[in-house]
Order: C-alpha cells, then sequence, then structure tokens
C-alpha cells in the first residue's frame, strides 16, 4: 500500500504558478518548485510529471482565475465605458499593490516562450482572444446603447483595449506609480 498524498496538488498548482508567475518558466529549478511547494522531487515528478506538466496547469489555472476576472468586470450591467474603465483601473491597482511587480503571467509568458513554445503560445493566445472578445463585445452593447458611435470598428476598438492591457501590464512593472497608468486608462478610453 502507497503512502498518502502529504500536499493538496490543487494548492500545490496555485503556488507553482505563483512561483512561474514571479521567475518565468526558464528561470524557475525544479528545486525551486521542491523549495515553493515544500514537497519532495519525487513526489513533484509523480503527482505532475514534469516541471513542463506542472507548467501548463499553472498557466491553465490562470486562465481560469486571474484572466477571467477581468472579463467578469467587463460583462457587469452598467454603461460600457464605466465597466472598462473600471475594468482597466483594477489592473491598474492590481499591478500598483503587487511589490513584487509580476506582472501579468500571460503576457510575462508570451514575452518568454511564445517564439520557442508554441503550446504555451497558443494557451495565451485562448486568453487573450478570451479578453478581446469581451472588449469587443461591450463595444458593441456600448453602440446598441448609443453610448458608443455606431461607425467605430468594434473588432479595431477590442483590439486596441486588448493592445493596451497588455502594454500597461508591461509598463507597470517598471512605473512607479499609478498616475502614469491611469493617464493610460484616460487616454484610450478618449479614442471612444
Amino acid at each position: 500500500m502507497g503512502r498518502p498524498k502529504q500536499f493538496d496538488p490543487e494548492t500545490a498548482v496555485d503556488q507553482a504558478m505563483e512561483t512561474f508567475w514571479r521567475k518565468g518558466y526558464a528561470a524557475t529549478t525544479p528545486q525551486d518548485l521542491v523549495d515553493e511547494l515544500g514537497i519532495g522531487k519525487g513526489s513533484l515528478y509523480n503527482a505532475f510529471g514534469s516541471k513542463r506538466a506542472l507548467f501548463e496547469r499553472a498557466l491553465r489555472r490562470y486562465a481560469t482565475t486571474q484572466a477571467v476576472s477581468l472579463t467578469e468586470i467587463i460583462g457587469q450591467p452598467g454603461p460600457v465605458k464605466e465597466r472598462i474603465r473600471v475594468a482597466l483601473e483594477a489592473l491598474v491597482e492590481l499591478d500598483v499593490e503587487d511589490l513584487e511587480r509580476k506582472g501579468c503571467f500571460a503576457v510575462n509568458t508570451a514575452s518568454e516562450l511564445a517564439s520557442s513554445d508554441p503550446d504555451a503560445a497558443a494557451e495565451v493566445r485562448r486568453m487573450f482572444a478570451r479578453t478581446e472578445d469581451a472588449f469587443r463585445a461591450a463595444i458593441e452593447e456600448g453602440q446598441r446603447a448609443g453610448e458608443i458611435a455606431p461607425d467605430r470598428d468594434a473588432r479595431a476598438l477590442g483590439a486596441l483595449l486588448l493592445s493596451t492591457v497588455v502594454g500597461m501590464r508591461v509598463l507597470a512593472k517598471t512605473a512607479e506609480g499609478a498616475d502614469q497608468l491611469r493617464r493610460v486608462v484616460d487616454g484610450v478610453l478618449a479614442t471612444f
């Protein structure tokens, strides 16, 4: 009879996500994961198979937890421009409060792995597409409500907002405070 697992695999995925998010895939060693999760290497490999498999689970976890919260804010009831502002300002607050300046795990993964890892690139592409689609749908809703001019290209505005999010998440890593990021939010919303 085997020993019972000494750890919760779902909690371990959350902890691994934080480690990969903070350090990046390449810089995270199996020993880093063992130390962070508080388990032995054998348990790590028995539970997850490999560092790569654990990274994939961590990236999917990010997609279903962190990344989805932005689309939930955008999907709330109320004036569209205000919902978009609230979503973008929530990112500003998140980034300013993060003393480690981790940025966005999806953006970090795209920067580090997109050119060499088709699977990671595909997962990030799905996250980005979901965010862009949520922005586009909100723009179309705003157009139907008369809040946004109907002649504006909703797909183009959705893409603009996605690129704004990505740029803000990178900029936040070096910004000295929230003011610079809030100017970005004000600027992009002024284009509607």
